[in-house]
């Protein structure tokens, strides 16, 4: 069924408190991030709850909806439907009301919306300047031919600019005008003047004062302070100036004055700062390039759990402007093909066809740099698969620290950026990221999953799985009957064994043995007599007590609860007493079908545990009335 991103993304936005309640939204790989106005307007039980959404994490003061690889559609259907999204009015707005919470959390919140916009085109620069490295270094091309040139100008382009970028994002997180930040991130690359400085020994006067010179390519700090500035400054001029001179003097006078004052204070500040912070990560990584590349291997997914990773990403940035290349991000690439190589193991053990059916796309997700799908839908959510990826992950990142593997720009750590760590330790490395994908599907195949209920029961989220809430719901304590009883068909249709439905939560028989009917009728019928122990609202489930003492769940079709009753007309209440063959609902096969819903309706004996065995007693149609359980005393 073709995923319909306009409701889920109206879906979201109304789960988090409707666009009212929204300061900004800006997306990465995989999540939408949104800052709120007032988080008790939010239902995170509500938004995991969507279909399309894998998980809620809050963190970083951002309401963090996991999406997966489709995140990119839902974040343009909800810009479509709404004024949202990375350049809309409320990111710059919300700057003030962004001081709610605790400095880390605000520092986390500044550097994610800096940098999350830019993430695509940093990551793809990334792998070109990448292979152009490879293909230089193999004589492919030289660096006289006009190919080498283009090719070096089309993925060196973005890092030389990125004080430009990195002022369109700034400007945009903290109110400013972009258009001016653009101008502001001009002067500091302006060819002439850098010509200039250069001409006069790297210092010059501005109405007397000294000014230091220096080379702002591919600076991060200088420009973020800068605009930071700027955004107030702009905000007392506006309050200042008349509205009908606000529109040119603003500008005018911003450029006036911030320039100047970046290229005296902001500039020389931040680069100062750059290189402490680059001294700071180079003499912990010289201390033991194993046991850094071993924590980062160990602990970077967990940062990525919680949206520290953000706090991060300056470092690495940082390094290829000082010196450069990076060391950094080369620790953290065994840590993502880990958590890949878990899912590959679970995919391996299962014998599931709903685990395999997103443990086997997740690991290929993982490989190319995308690790949320097998974090929140498979590693985490079965807790040994997560502990054993991340110790792979150490493993391999103690390798890669002795590699001294290094990237030579910006890239998520997948197959696809391999040729960006092209230099030295190269071998070493793939050989890292090898070893940490395989060693943690290994481990995850031999110790880290079992089919079984308590190997996964505590991991699936009530509030995300209303299935089996339901299930669980019927179940009660009972009476049994000193004979054998048989259970009747409630529907007509072709029988399936329950192992067969696409669903885990009956597949594996946690919620109890039974059998399944693919309905050619929509009626369902009492299998016998007894009391209507649950009805549920969205009249897809229902439960019944046999006066026998047997308890069944009747659920009509599967993730059938999302139509919230629509197709479905209940014909009795909860408490209700029923006889054999009564009515109990009726459904539009048609309609349900056409909404893109499997109809394989489970008949579960939901405690099971208190009989000898249930066994299936027909494997072909029936007809309401006829035998198709046997309980076992």
């Amino acid at each position: 069924m073709k995923k319909d991103y306009q409701e889920l993304g109206r879906s979201v936005v109304a789960g988090v408190g409707g666009e009212e309640n929204v300061q900004s939204l800006v997306h990465c790989a995989t999540r939408l991030r949104f800052r709120l106005k007032d988080r008790s307007q939010a239902d995170k039980e509500q938004v995991e709850a969507l279909e399309g959404v894998i998980q809620v994490v809050e963190s970083g003061g951002q309401f963090q909806v996991v999406i997966g690889n489709e995140v990119s559609d839902v974040y343009k259907a909800i810009a479509k439907d709404t004024k949202l999204g990375d350049d809309d009015a409320n990111e710059g707005a919300s700057e003030d009301k962004g001081n709610e919470g605790s400095l880390f959390n605000r520092a986390i919140d500044i550097i994610s919306a800096i940098f999350t916009p830019i993430l695509g085109a940093l990551a793809g620069a990334g792998i070109l300047k990448g292979l152009v490295a490879v293909l230089l270094a193999t004589g492919v091309l030289t660096e006289t031919s006009g190919t080498y040139q283009v090719l070096n100008a089309a993925s060196d382009s973005l890092f030389y600019f990125l004080p430009v970028l990195l002022a369109i994002t700034s400007a945009r997180k903290f109110g400013a005008d972009p258009y001016v930040a653009v101008l502001l991130a001009g002067a500091l690359l302006y060819p002439d003047l850098i010509a200039f400085g250069e001409e006069q020994g790297g210092s010059f006067g501005f109405l007397g004062i000294p000014v230091l010179m220096g080379n702002y390519a591919s600076s991060v700090i200088p420009i973020i302070l800068a605009v930071y500035v700027m955004s107030k400054l702009q905000a007392l001029l506006n309050g200042w100036l008349h509205s009908s001179i606000r529109m040119f003097f603003t500008p005018l006078l911003i450029l006036v004055i911030m320039v100047p004052l970046t290229l005296i204070v902001f500039g020389p500040v931040g680069t100062v700062i750059s290189g402490w912070l680059a001294d700071g990560y180079t003499s912990i990584y010289d201390a033991s390039p194993m046991i850094a590349g071993a924590f980062m291997g160990v602990f970077w997914q967990v940062f990525v759990i919680f949206g520290l990773h953000w706090g991060f990403v300056p470092i690495g940035i940082n390094n290829l402007s000082v010196y450069g290349e990076d060391t950094f991000s080369a620790l953290l690439a065994p840590a993502v093909f880990a958590q890949a190589g878990a899912a590959l193991g679970v995919y391996l053990k299962s014998r599931q066809r709903k685990v395999k059916a997103i443990a086997g796309p997740a690991a290929i997700s993982g490989l190319f740099g995308i690790t949320e799908p097998a974090i929140y839908g498979v590693t985490l959510r079965y807790k040994r698969p997560f502990i054993l990826g991340a110790a792979a992950g150490g493993v391999g990142g103690a390798i890669a620290g002795i590699a001294n593997a290094s990237a030579l720009a910006v890239a998520l750590p997948s197959l696809a950026a391999l040729p960006v760590y092209f230099g030295e330790g190269f071998g070493l490395f793939v050989v890292s990221i090898i070893v940490a994908f395989f060693l943690a599907a290994i481990l995850t195949y031999l110790f880290g999953y079992k089919d079984e209920l308590e190997e996964k029961a505590p991991d699936q989220p009530e509030e995300t799985n209303k299935d089996t809430q339901a299930a669980r719901e019927v179940a009660a304590t009972s009476t049994v009957s000193k004979e054998n009883q048989a259970i009747a068909s409630p529907l007509k249709g072709a029988v399936v064994p329950l192992e067969e439905v696409n669903d885990a939560a009956f597949s594996s028989g946690a919620m109890g043995k039974g059998i399944a009917v693919i309905p050619v009728e929509g009626k369902l019928y009492a299998p016998a007599d007894g009391e209507m122990t649950t009805v549920f609202p969205s009249k897809h489930a229902f439960g019944l007590k046999m006066n026998s003492g047997a308890e069944l769940l009747m659920h009509i079709g599967l993730d059938t609860v999302q139509l919230d009753g629509k197709h479905f007309q209940a014909h009795v209440q909860q408490g209700d007493t029923v006889t054999r063959g009564q009515l109990l609902a009726e459904f539009d096969i048609k309609a349900i079908r056409e909404a893109g819903y499997d109809l394989s309706t489970p008949i579960i004996v939901t405690n099971t545990n208190d009989y000898l065995d249930v066994i299936g007693d027909n494997d072909g149609n029936v007809e309401p009335g006829d035998t198709m359980l046997s309980i076992i005393q």
